[in-house]
């Protein structure tokens, strides 16, 4: 199994940048975002069936024998029947969810199968999985906050106009549409990365058979700042919430975000 280690990251790779890819096209309906995670969901689609077929002929082993085969076999199939979606129907909400399921599923037999590999190999490839986690949380957090410093700057222009005071560097702030423009895409790409990085942790952290909760503070914490995120997104796209509201909440939705990164940390017993 060792020597398939790359090709398992290769997959999680593409897989992961798809599934963000398709968050992006579902929220903002951007046709060239859709064709390039389609194309990279096919990629992950091709190494999948290729592997699988040199499971069976090659190696006369058809993966469904055990669980853990199962669960490759399991993730193939969610993700051709995807495909076929994205291709039949215009059903995105449910292609995007669909892989992120076979995601966590392709993930989880990825993990497991470090079981089956040498002492220091498996525990190695585990522990690139814990980094990969720590890195795509904090990777969101850093467009968040970007996502806060449009809005920030959004409401610092919003007073000087109601206040009707001119200052003259004020036309590099950019206009408030733009502004609130560019904070919502930048919360509509850390969402998915925070949503492939819990993912990552949870998994992680039953695989690993590390001392885990689902009542960790920073746990907890963690989801729930996904869920404020998210409904900034449905605030923002499906109800059509604009202007001083919108930019306030993602101010909020920032200080909570802190508080999740600093606070719940050290009140953590797992996360410490």
């Amino acid at each position: 199994m060792a020597e398939w280690k790359w090709l398992y990251e290769v997959m999680l790779v593409l897989y992961g940048s798809s599934l963000i890819s398709y968050f992006y096209d579902f929220v903002w309906n951007n046709r060239k975002v859709k064709l390039i995670a389609f194309r990279l969901l096919s990629m992950v689609w091709v190494i999948q069936t290729l592997f699988l077929l040199y499971q069976v002929f090659m190696e006369n082993n058809f993966p469904m024998l055990t669980l853990n085969a199962s669960l490759f076999f399991y993730a193939w199939v969610l993700l051709t029947l995807s495909l076929i979606i994205n291709r039949l129907f215009a059903i995105h909400f449910i292609i995007f969810f669909t892989n992120v399921f076979s995601f966590f599923v392709f993930l989880l037999y990825t993990l497991s199968i470090a079981g089956e590999m040498s002492q220091p190999e498996g525990a190695q490839f585990v522990h690139e999985i814990l980094i990969s986690h720590i890195s795509l949380s904090i990777l969101s957090y850093g467009f968040f906050t970007i996502s806060f410093l449009f809005s920030l700057m959004y409401l610092i222009q919003y007073w000087l106009l109601k206040k009707k005071r001119a200052v003259r560097w004020i036309w590099r702030f950019g206009d408030l549409h733009q502004l609130e423009k560019y904070a919502s895409r930048a919360v509509s790409i850390g969402v998915p990365i925070l949503l492939i990085g819990i993912i990552l942790g949870v998994v992680w952290a039953y695989v690993s058979q590390a001392e885990f909760y689902w009542f960790d503070i920073k746990t907890i914490g963690s989801i729930l700042l996904l869920m404020v995120y998210s409904i900034f997104l449905i605030m923002r796209l499906g109800k059509g919430y604009r202007g001083k509201s919108i930019a306030v909440y993602n101010t909020a939705a920032f200080l909570f975000m802190l508080i999740n990164f600093f606070l719940f940390s050290l009140m953590s017993g797992f996360h410490i």
